[in-house]
Protein backbone atom coordinates (compact mmCIF):
# COMPACT_ATOMS: atom_id res chain seq x y z
CA UNK A 1 0.00 0.00 0.00
CA UNK A 2 1.47 3.29 -0.66
CA UNK A 3 0.73 6.47 1.65
CA UNK A 4 0.62 10.02 -0.13
CA UNK A 5 1.32 13.29 2.16
CA UNK A 6 -0.68 16.23 0.53
CA UNK A 7 -1.48 19.55 1.45
CA UNK A 8 -5.26 20.43 0.84
CA UNK A 9 -5.90 23.81 -1.68
CA UNK A 10 -9.60 23.21 -1.88
CA UNK A 11 -10.53 25.76 0.85
CA UNK A 12 -8.20 28.27 3.04
CA UNK A 13 -7.38 25.83 5.84
CA UNK A 14 -4.86 24.02 4.23
CA UNK A 15 -5.29 20.57 6.14
CA UNK A 16 -2.17 18.29 5.89
CA UNK A 17 -4.03 14.95 4.17
CA UNK A 18 -2.37 11.15 3.97
CA UNK A 19 -3.74 9.23 0.96
CA UNK A 20 -3.65 5.75 0.91
CA UNK A 21 -3.52 4.19 -2.83
CA UNK A 22 -3.78 0.22 -3.74
CA UNK A 23 -2.78 -0.22 -7.35
CA UNK A 24 -3.55 3.04 -8.66
CA UNK A 25 -6.90 3.03 -6.76
CA UNK A 26 -7.65 5.59 -3.28
CA UNK A 27 -8.76 3.52 -0.24
CA UNK A 28 -8.73 6.31 1.99
CA UNK A 29 -8.19 9.98 2.77
CA UNK A 30 -7.59 10.99 6.11
CA UNK A 31 -6.94 14.42 7.62
CA UNK A 32 -9.55 16.77 6.24
CA UNK A 33 -12.03 18.42 7.46
CA UNK A 34 -14.16 19.20 5.16
CA UNK A 35 -15.48 17.58 1.80
CA UNK A 36 -13.51 19.72 -0.80
CA UNK A 37 -10.70 18.36 0.92
CA UNK A 38 -11.90 14.32 0.10
CA UNK A 39 -12.22 15.47 -3.28
CA UNK A 40 -9.58 17.46 -3.90
CA UNK A 41 -7.24 14.10 -2.96
CA UNK A 42 -8.97 11.95 -5.14
CA UNK A 43 -8.26 14.01 -8.13
CA UNK A 44 -4.73 15.15 -7.16
CA UNK A 45 -3.51 11.67 -6.69
CA UNK A 46 -5.25 10.20 -9.52
CA UNK A 47 -6.11 13.21 -12.08
CA UNK A 48 -4.70 16.32 -11.33
CA UNK A 49 -5.43 19.45 -12.68
CA UNK A 50 -5.24 23.28 -12.68
CA UNK A 51 -6.55 26.52 -13.32
CA UNK A 52 -3.48 28.33 -15.27
CA UNK A 53 -2.87 32.03 -15.03
CA UNK A 54 -0.87 33.85 -17.49
CA UNK A 55 -0.55 37.59 -19.57
CA UNK A 56 -0.48 37.89 -23.56
CA UNK A 57 0.18 40.61 -25.86
CA UNK A 58 -2.46 42.87 -26.81
CA UNK A 59 -1.98 45.92 -29.49
CA UNK A 60 -3.47 48.98 -29.73
CA UNK A 61 -4.43 49.85 -26.14
CA UNK A 62 -5.43 53.17 -26.06
CA UNK A 63 -3.45 53.29 -22.15
CA UNK A 64 -0.47 51.76 -23.82
CA UNK A 65 -0.80 48.57 -22.33
CA UNK A 66 1.06 45.83 -23.88
CA UNK A 67 -0.29 43.04 -22.14
CA UNK A 68 -3.66 41.89 -20.81
CA UNK A 69 -3.41 39.20 -17.92
CA UNK A 70 -5.91 36.27 -18.53
CA UNK A 71 -6.33 32.66 -17.04
CA UNK A 72 -7.93 29.11 -18.89
CA UNK A 73 -11.73 29.24 -18.19
CA UNK A 74 -11.33 26.23 -15.57
CA UNK A 75 -8.89 23.55 -14.81
CA UNK A 76 -6.60 22.11 -17.50
CA UNK A 77 -4.61 18.65 -16.72
CA UNK A 78 -1.21 19.68 -15.16
CA UNK A 79 0.84 17.65 -18.11
CA UNK A 80 -0.77 20.19 -20.46
CA UNK A 81 0.57 23.42 -18.16
CA UNK A 82 3.52 23.28 -20.32
CA UNK A 83 1.82 23.20 -23.68
CA UNK A 84 -0.57 25.99 -22.80
CA UNK A 85 2.26 28.67 -21.77
CA UNK A 86 4.07 27.70 -24.92
CA UNK A 87 1.00 28.41 -27.24
CA UNK A 88 0.36 31.35 -24.76
CA UNK A 89 3.73 32.76 -25.96
CA UNK A 90 2.77 33.07 -29.52
CA UNK A 91 -0.96 35.32 -28.69
CA UNK A 92 -1.45 39.04 -29.29
CA UNK A 93 -4.68 40.39 -29.26
CA UNK A 94 -6.30 43.60 -30.30
CA UNK A 95 -7.81 46.09 -27.76
CA UNK A 96 -10.52 46.54 -26.90
CA UNK A 97 -10.06 43.37 -24.57
CA UNK A 98 -13.58 42.98 -21.88
CA UNK A 99 -13.14 40.52 -19.14
CA UNK A 100 -14.39 37.39 -19.82
CA UNK A 101 -13.60 37.50 -23.71
CA UNK A 102 -12.29 34.53 -25.12
CA UNK A 103 -8.59 35.14 -25.98
CA UNK A 104 -7.85 31.19 -26.77
CA UNK A 105 -9.91 29.03 -28.13
CA UNK A 106 -9.17 25.26 -27.03
CA UNK A 107 -6.36 25.90 -25.62
CA UNK A 108 -3.15 23.22 -26.39
CA UNK A 109 -6.25 21.13 -27.83
CA UNK A 110 -7.51 20.65 -23.57
CA UNK A 111 -10.84 21.89 -24.47
CA UNK A 112 -10.79 24.22 -22.18
CA UNK A 113 -10.40 28.47 -23.19
CA UNK A 114 -8.20 31.16 -22.17
CA UNK A 115 -10.47 34.27 -20.93
CA UNK A 116 -9.08 37.94 -20.07
CA UNK A 117 -9.21 38.81 -16.58
CA UNK A 118 -8.99 42.49 -16.85
CA UNK A 119 -10.36 44.79 -19.28
CA UNK A 120 -8.01 46.78 -21.70
CA UNK A 121 -9.11 49.61 -23.74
Amino acid sequence: MEKIQLICIGCPMGCPMTVEMEDGKVLSVTGNTCKRGDIYARKEVTAPTRVVTSTVRIEGSETGAVTVPCKTKSDIPKKDIFNCMQELTGVTVKAPVHIGDVLVENVAGTGVDVIATKDIQ
